[in-house]
């Protein structure tokens, strides 16, 4: 059994009325239980370091949206010691839990009967000219990709200082296994299991293909050097955050200090959730 939890952070998707509806009856219903719950929206439109989450010794966050707000939240919350609980308003739901019988999920944080699943994050910083221009955190992945025009960029991969190998391609995705779900798998990359200790670099459109989807241990510094470009080069982060890349520009990548800290009450395997979403089909 894992420590009750009795004070929550309720996080509502922007512009979400539905969301917000819901917040307020958690909310209430959790205050009915002796439990505390504070409500804010979540602000996507905010740039750090206003959308950090406001210091407030809580124990839990719960999050009203989607796998977008979610992964918002996530990267906002490293570092705050938050275990947090998604309950799904979006499409997919990867990441978060079915919203429609959420009194029993509740009842699990508060009674302690939820279990708990540690998932590494990724830090990271762009150096120009020797100074640092851009850093911060990322829950899914880091995409070093072209702009607008279709022209191959060339980008240069080292671990610890050691060429790992050089493309000319549309991009490349630095993902954590909680990320290999995303952008990862739909450029060909492989499927790791969420609490793998691993980084995952998947080449998008390669030229000639001479650079293959790898999983490396998550030790070290990953760094990829934008070494010439044709057009515009930019850096996204959880698909959610962009910055403009010069060349010479070097993303360095790093394992996190602090992981995501996830409750999960449904008792669904990863392989079920998988096969849930459509990852796995039998004819």
């Amino acid at each position: 059994m894992n420590r009750q939890l009795r004070a929550y952070l309720v996080t509502t998707r922007t512009n979400d009325v539905a969301a917000q509806t819901l917040g307020r009856e958690i909310a209430g219903w959790l205050e009915a239980r002796g439990a505390t719950a504070t409500l804010r929206e979540h602000r996507s439109d905010q740039a750090p370091p206003a959308c950090m989450l406001p210091q407030g010794g809580w124990d839990a966050g719960l999050v009203l949206g989607g796998d977008g707000t979610f992964i918002g939240v996530a990267r906002a919350s490293l570092g705050q010691g938050l275990t947090l609980l998604g309950l799904n308003l979006g499409r997919v739901g990867f990441l978060a839990e079915p919203a429609g019988d959420w009194p029993r999920r509740l009842e699990a944080l508060l009674a302690g009967t939820y279990s708990l699943s540690r998932r590494i994050c990724l830090s990271y910083e762009v150096e120009r000219k020797g100074q640092a221009v851009c850093s911060g955190h990322a829950v899914n992945d880091l995409v070093v990709s072209r702009g607008e025009l279709a022209r191959l960029i060339r980008l240069l991969v080292l671990r610890d200082g050691e060429r790992v190998g050089a493309m000319r391609s549309d991009g490349l995705i630095v993902s954590t296994p909680t990320g290999s779900t995303a952008y990862g798998f739909s450029a060909g990359g492989p499927l790791v299991h969420p609490e793998m200790e691993a980084v995952c670099l998947t080449p998008v459109c390669p030229f000639l293909n001479n650079f293959r989807p790898v999983v490396l241990p998550a030790t070290g510094e990953f760094s990829v050097v934008v070494e010439e470009q044709a057009g515009e080069v930019r850096l996204s982060v959880d698909g959610q955050r962009s910055f403009a890349l010069e060349p010479g520009d070097v993303l360095r990548v790093r394992r996190a200090v602090n992981d995501l800290i996830l409750a999960e009450t449904d008792g669904t395997s990863y392989f079920a959730r998988l096969a849930s979403k459509g990852f796995f089909t039998e004819r």
